[in-house]
């Protein structure tokens, strides 16, 4: 052979240990003809809104809409079954269940509505059971996005009965799983991808959250944060319609005063601001203490030789007992949190609500009926936060630290530090005040407790149940590494070709001679300057055909091909969906190397190198001058 027959040239060592799967009767996609994917075609990056983006973000308002409405609903539902259980009124005003007249029958009324939360869970849908949160996290991450359509009745209806008959949570829990369970059943009686229905389903849940405390941006951050594990604006933008769509609901119906009156609190300096980091740090620490104790507390429930159903039940019973010596820990006490901000609730009543309310919340939690965290743990950071800025305040008395300040930044960093949603957390306690002197410290605090909880516990209160089942939860969120190497900077290399003019037989004596299938496990095919397709050494060397057929009547399929601007993250892709091992790499028509998924893994090693590799890339001290 000649060169002008496209003689096979042994190239540097390239060892490829992928058979293509194809050989392997793995079944190939159809393919018309070659494929080039170069710089004016980017798949997989995500970086871009399609027109079917704007499809979905309408469909997300009206979902944002309907979660809003619902919410509304669901908390006039929530006062009628207060009034009936503590008052034996029918009324649709909002009361706290502290105000009752009761007496020890008190302990009566939650164990009654957990009774019919475990009736609920056993004989209608467990997915009721728990935080909702974790729940649509899992739904999110390993099935797809798929809610049961009861659960969009069912989870309602059982909170409602919870919290209305004195179980310790807030109302936001609830709604925020109901508009995610709407969102995901919206998005399976329609024809969209598992993407897309994961962002209907953050889309009703972050609605829901909007709809209860008029915080949009709180709840596009805990979104994204929570539910959605991505950064993309085609998951972005629908989310952020669909919050406003429900803050703007909830304006019409509610009104726009925030929902917690707290009045002025004052601009804090530089050494209240340290303060106010410190006091977040102590978040940190005690949102992993709290942590643990729910799952103690699940945990000493799992052992319990009874039906889970009855479980409910026993845990209403220490929700009872302690609502008869501290009323104010039953329901859902968004008024106990405005008391803590606004300096109403102060002193040995903030610090006996805030302990009762963490008992109480812990066992009705632990024992798996249906509730929440966030208004829980904002109670009990509150009241924390603002005892140790009062520590605080009488170590440093001119540092002008104001244990209101001290109990907003409590809040929101024990749930921050729970969480781990840092930003949410922030944002939150901002919309829900509109007190824009707390940003700074709430900042500082959120941050103090985030890293604090991340250091000494490594899932949380989310997370905790499903990492329990074996399911790997992720909580970094960084650009794909292979969306930054190109094609260029790692597949322009020479390659070992073969004619499509040559024979079986020339192949064969070649590949024995120049020992070439040791090295190498595919061979463009090429027929002048195009890429016919590509051989392996086993097509050639097991092939029954006659040994003088050409090299162009093998090839399997037509040829594959990307472009050298495309990214590695287009060559994965693109492997996966045509089921091959190996890419020749074409720039006008001409080959200049080949990628296969060896390349693939060896472009990581840079991105490990920057991650663990610390270097030293300048010296302090002069430059000695040379004479």
């Amino acid at each position: 052979m000649t060169p002008d027959d496209h003689e096979p040239r042994e190239p540097k060592s390239h060892p490829d240990d992928d058979d293509d799967p194809a050989r392997r009767g793995v079944p190939v996609a159809p393919s018309m003809g070659p494929t080039l994917l170069d710089a004016h075609v980017v798949a997989g990056t995500g970086g871009s809104i399609s027109p079917r983006t704007l499809l979905i973000a309408a469909v997300a308002s009206a979902i944002g809409f309907a979660a809003a409405v619902i919410a509304q609903v669901l908390n006039t539902s929530l006062a009628v079954v207060t009034n009936l259980a503590f008052f034996g009124r029918w009324s649709t005003t909002h009361v706290s269940p502290a105000d009752n007249r009761l007496g020890a029958w008190v302990v009566v009324v939650p164990v009654v509505g957990a009774v019919l939360v475990g009736l609920m869970a056993r004989y209608g849908t467990k997915a009721i059971r728990g935080h909702g949160i974790p729940e649509a996290m899992e739904q999110v991450l390993f099935n797809e996005s798929r809610i049961q359509a009861r659960v969009l009745f069912m989870k309602p209806l059982s909170a409602i009965v919870a919290i209305g008959t004195g179980g310790p949570f807030g109302a936001e829990g609830p709604i925020i799983a109901t508009g995610g369970a709407l969102g995901s059943l919206v998005g399976q009686f329609t024809k969209v991808t598992a993407e897309e229905r994961k962002i209907l389903l953050a889309s009703g849940a972050a609605a829901g959250m909007s709809a209860t405390f008029g915080s949009p941006v709180a709840g596009v951050l805990l979104a994204i944060e929570l539910l959605l594990f991505e950064y993309r604006a085609r998951s972005l933008v629908p989310v952020a319609l669909a919050t406003c769509t429900a803050a703007a609901v909830r304006v019409a119906l509610v009104g726009t005063a925030p929902a917690f009156n707290v009045g002025v609190l004052p601009q804090p300096g530089a050494s209240a601001i340290a303060a106010y980091v410190l006091v977040g740090a102590v978040m940190g620490l005690l949102a992993v203490l709290v942590t643990k104790a729910v799952y103690a507390v699940e945990d000493a429930f799992e052992r319990l030789p009874i039906h889970w159903m009855w479980w409910p039940a026993l845990g209403a019973i220490p929700v009872g007992v302690i609502g008869i010596v501290a009323p104010r820990t039953m329901g859902v006490g968004y008024d106990n949190i405005e008391g803590m901000v606004s300096g109403n609730l102060a002193g040995t009543a903030l610090y006996t609500l805030c302990v009762f309310k963490l008992v109480s919340w812990l066992f009705s939690l632990g024992s798996g009926t249906s509730g929440g965290t966030l208004a829980p743990l904002f109670t009990v950071g509150g009241g924390a936060g603002a005892g140790v800025a009062v520590l605080l305040a009488m170590a440093a008395p001119h540092a002008g630290i104001d244990p209101r300040l001290g109990a907003l930044v409590g809040m929101a960093a024990i749930f921050a530090g729970a969480s781990r949603a840092p930003l949410a957390s922030v944002v939150f306690a901002f919309e829900t005040t509109r007190q824009a002197v707390g940003l700074l410290p709430l900042l500082g605090g959120c941050c103090a407790a985030y890293l604090i909880a991340c250091v000494l516990a490594k899932h949380s209160i989310m997370t905790e149940k499903i990492a329990r089942r074996g399911r790997p939860v992720p909580t970094d969120y960084a650009a794909d590494y292979l969306t930054q190497v190109l094609v260029r900077d790692v597949g322009c290399k020479e390659v070992a070709t073969l004619s499509a003019t040559e024979t079986l037989a020339d192949a064969r004596r070649w590949l024995a001679d120049e020992g070439a299938a040791l090295q190498h496990n595919g061979f463009p095919v090429l027929d002048g300057d195009s890429v016919v397709g590509v051989l392996t050494p086993h097509d050639l060397l097991a092939s029954e055909a006659d040994p003088g057929v050409t090299l162009a009547t093998l090839v399997p399929r037509p040829a594959i091909v990307i472009g050298p601007d495309a990214s590695l993250r287009d060559v994965a892709d693109l492997m996966a969906q045509e089921h091959i091992g190996r890419l020749p790499v074409v720039e006008h028509g001409r080959l200049i190397g080949i990628l296969t998924r060896s390349d693939l893994l060896e472009a990581h090693t840079g991105r490990l190198a920057s991650e663990h590799e610390a270097r030293r890339l300048r010296r302090f001290g002069l430059r000695r001058a040379s004479h």
